[in-house]
């Protein structure tokens, strides 16, 4: 399996299957494809993990794309401007934000990944429900704005802004602490609570969240006044 990410801000990724070779997205993830390719339609895992996908964003049904002979290309695009990140999940188990999953190798699980520190869920940016993508082989997820990727020493920390974690590794620890201070509260600009990311581990932060951008964009918006 070979891929190619093009695009700049909006991105697709065109990934080239050998025979026999499949990819699986959510149901209407596709964006084009050759014509030597099947496509199955399934729950993948059931109704219970399929409904536990509808939860993190996804769709209920998923549809695996499989190659009929060498050489078949699929493509699949993004939804927001933004990057579009390849992993290696055999190296260890992703979190990532909700609705991040793009496609992967039929041998990655992506299941519901539930927030286990009440703090966290309520004002950690990311909720309660995020995705996991645990097994072995390729995944890709999408990135909302600009990517910035760094790979944390064990206990080292970084300090986010909420919203603008987009995936880490499982082995992080994620946190969420309230900002010290009533000056830096008030006029700060950062609000009441920071993410807390704890290593060791792999972590992917993005620079324009959609929840921000929707914020931006709403006082633009024209409002019905009747």
């Amino acid at each position: 399996m070979r891929y190619n990410i093009f695009g700049d801000s909006l991105p697709a990724v065109t990934i080239q299957l050998n025979r026999g070779e499949s990819i699986y997205t959510q149901s209407g993830g596709m964006t084009w494809m050759t014509d030597n390719i099947t496509m199955d339609t399934n729950m993948r895992g059931g109704y219970l993990k399929g409904l536990g996908r509808m939860f993190s964003g996804e769709s209920l049904f998923m549809v695996t794309y499989t190659a009929n002979s060498d050489g078949a290309e699929i493509t699949f695009a993004s939804t927001f401007p933004g990057a579009i990140i390849a992993a290696d999940i055999g190296r260890s188990n992703l979190i990532v934000q909700k609705s991040a999953f793009l496609c992967a190798q039929p041998s990655v699980e992506l299941s519901v990944h539930f927030n286990k520190s009440f703090k966290s869920g309520l004002f950690g940016g990311e909720g309660f429900i995020l995705q996991k993508l645990s097994g072995n082989g390729l995944a890709f997820f999408e990135i909302d704005g600009a990517c910035y990727e760094k790979v944390l020493g064990p206990g080292e920390v970084l300090k986010v802004d909420t919203g603008n974690i987009a995936a880490f590794e499982e082995s992080v620890r994620y946190e969420v602490e309230t900002v010290k201070g009533f000056k830096n509260v008030m006029f700060g600009g950062e609000g009441l609570f920071l993410s807390k990311l704890t290593g060791p581990g792999k972590i992917w932060l993005q620079t324009m969240p959609l929840s921000a951008f929707a914020q931006k964009l709403s006082p633009l918006m024209p409002h019905n006044t009747d």
